[in-house]
């Protein structure tokens, strides 16, 4: 018989939220270290999983106990003298996100890394988890299972597959021959047909780009909740995060398609072929690399655009939504800070711990990734006359990497050169390596030029063309952020509140003697003039004050891509080989 970590997950009182774990390691060392994962791949800031694990046992073969002690925050050592070990523990489960584990009396979720116990001296084993889920309950895992046990070839694959389990029935559909699952929690879809429909040929149209698909099945894990937003990519499923009101809406369903898109690309993007500095991974510690702006950057650049692919967007919408990004971009003050490539490097203790000042000192490698990528793409569609695209960087990458061997540092440089036929040196000189502002003139190659309006309400993302005719009137401008009812969140470089003294976390009470809240504050000051001098009527902690604050005048910074007024033939050409749609047809709603 073959050695084998083997795993027994029991769920027999979920209220409590207490998975209960078996974790039986075959007999060696005389003394062994089980060890929790601090981190789980995908989401790159130490969660420090272990704070979870308690009433730890240990036993060998014969049932008789085993010593065991923690010797650090992840580690439980066991005197083992050469035999097998079963350790047994349980793990507190009451975190709903996708980077962690979640059980309650209608489901269980788990993640690897927050459940199983592992060695390093057992890592490349076969891993088995058997799975006694209460009755009526269902398991869905991407791995290959027989009956209740699901079988991993090692503990990376493992801790890659998270479960679900509850008393669901799945939606499927099927791409180029590749049977998908959908896992619904938390709601019922209100279209299922149009939602597979949907979600069928987003995968399609990425399946085409890589000429198949490098895996046999698939899970789309998906929790709707009353907040947030995200998903956690993984070999070959994703845990998606979603609000459940937003599928009630056109631009929430749109929102959903996009983070369908973005996991699913990172079937090969980041699953695959990832940073050489990732491999293998290090669970007990940060793995530092300076590319996740060209892996996660690069996956938000591709996931709008493949919806617009797949026929799901309008060219219109999809340049609205790419002149958001610009527009949160350059009203970020920590664009002129920090570089991609350290924005990558540092994502454990900036992208994943934002605070007050993150605005004013970093940038997301997520954010300006995206439009980074965006620029890439339509150099190389410009040094080889649209002969080729950031496609066939991709292409390249993972002919080249799709063992998961891993991409060197300059590895998506040299592939993007090599495929461009040019050095493209100056370019990722000024855009990853530097805080210059983008060159965006690049967009002239597909007809388009990029301009920029002063916002014309609070919720103003940007992206398309001003709505008032004429001169705007100029506005006050305070330059905050509100969070909640008047609770200032964040006061930007550059702004005139950052000046008067504002700080975050000011409750706002009035002003000019008058009592407001923050959209009354934002609001009233731009019914003002630049120049003029406001009265904020606050208090700081405990302690109630009054700070004048000279108004500023808004600055432009939400961005439009706009087409050019005449065209050349090769500027229409172009466009169309960019996004799939002659330039002359009418443009649909943004």
């Amino acid at each position: 018989m073959s050695l084998a970590v083997h795993y027994r997950v029991a769920m027999p009182r979920p209220h409590a939220h207490l998975f209960e774990v078996e974790a039986s390691f075959p007999a060696g060392p005389e003394v062994l270290d089980a060890v929790m994962p601090v981190w789980t791949p995908g989401s790159y800031l130490v969660r420090e999983y272990a704070r979870q694990v308690q009433d730890v046992t240990a036993r060998g073969p014969d049932g008789q106990p085993l010593p065991v002690r923690r010797v650090d925050k992840r580690t439980w050592r066991v005197d083992a003298r050469g035999q097998a070990v079963t350790l047994c523990y349980r793990v507190y489960a009451n975190e709903l996100s996708v980077r962690t584990s979640h059980l309650d009396g209608s489901h269980a979720y788990f993640n690897g890394a927050t459940v199983f116990l592992y060695t390093e001296g057992t890592r490349s084993l076969p891993h088995h988890v058997t799975v006694d889920a209460p009755q009526g309950w269902r398991t869905f895992c991407a791995l290959d299972s027989e009956g209740a046990t699901f079988h991993a070839p090692d503990y990376d694959t493992l801790v890659d597959s998270p479960f679900e389990v509850g008393p669901h029935t799945p939606l499927t559909f099927t791409v180029v021959g590749v049977p998908h699952e959908v896992v619904v929690w938390g709601d019922s879809v209100p279209d299922a047909d149009r939602l597979c429909a949907d979600m069928q040929r987003i995968c399609e149209a990425q399946a085409r780009m890589y000429e198949g698909l490098p895996l046999k099945r698939y899970l789309f894990l998906v929790y709707l909740t009353d907040k947030g937003r995200g998903g956690l990519e993984h070999q070959a499923s994703t845990a998606l995060l979603f609000p459940r009101t937003g599928l009630s809406s056109h631009r929430g369903w749109e929102d959903f398609l996009t983070l369908v898109a973005h996991e699913y690309f990172h079937l090969w993007n980041i699953k695959r072929v990832k940073p050489r500095a990732l491999v293998p991974f290090d669970y007990s510690q940060e793995n530092y690399t300076t590319l996740l702006w060209a892996f996660e950057g690069g996956t938000a650049y591709y996931d709008n655009l493949f919806v617009r692919r797949a026929g799901l967007m309008s060219p219109t919408r999809y340049l609205a939504r790419l002149g958001e990004t610009f527009s949160l971009l350059h009203s970020t003050p920590g664009r002129r800070v920090q570089t991609l490539t350290e924005a990558s490097l540092v994502s454990w203790v900036k992208h994943y711990r934002p605070d007050e000042h993150s605005t004013n000192s970093a940038i997301s490698y997520y954010l300006k990734g995206e439009v980074v990528c965006a620029l890439l793409d339509l150099e190389v569609r410009r040094a080889t006359r649209d002969a080729k695209c950031l496609d066939d960087v991709m292409r390249l990458l993972w002919q080249r990497h799709g063992d998961g061997s891993g991409v060197p540092e300059d590895g998506v440089e040299r592939a993007a050169s090599e495929v461009a036929g040019v050095d493209l040196t100056p370019f990722f000189d000024r855009a990853v390596r530097s805080t210059e502002d983008l060159d965006y003139g690049v967009f002239a190659h597909v007809g388009l030029e990029v301009s920029f309006r002063v916002r014309e309400a609070p919720n103003d993302k940007g992206g398309t063309p001003p709505r008032l005719k004429g001169e705007p009137k100029p506005k006050g401008w305070l330059g905050v952020t509100v969070r909640g009812s008047s609770t200032l969140s964040t006061v930007p470089e550059g702004t005139p509140a950052l000046d008067a003294g504002l700080y975050p976390e000011d409750d706002v009470v009035a002003l000019d003697g008058w009592r407001v809240d923050g959209a009354g504050l934002i609001a009233r000051c731009e019914d003002k003039r630049p120049g003029d001098t406001v009265r904020v009527t606050l208090f700081r902690r405990d302690r109630l004050m009054e700070v004048p604050v000279v108004l500023g005048q808004k600055p432009a910074d939400a961005a439009w891509l706009q087409r050019v007024e005449r065209p050349t033939d090769a500027q229409k050409a172009a466009f169309q080989a960019w996004l799939g749609s002659p330039w002359d047809e009418t443009p649909g709603p943004a």
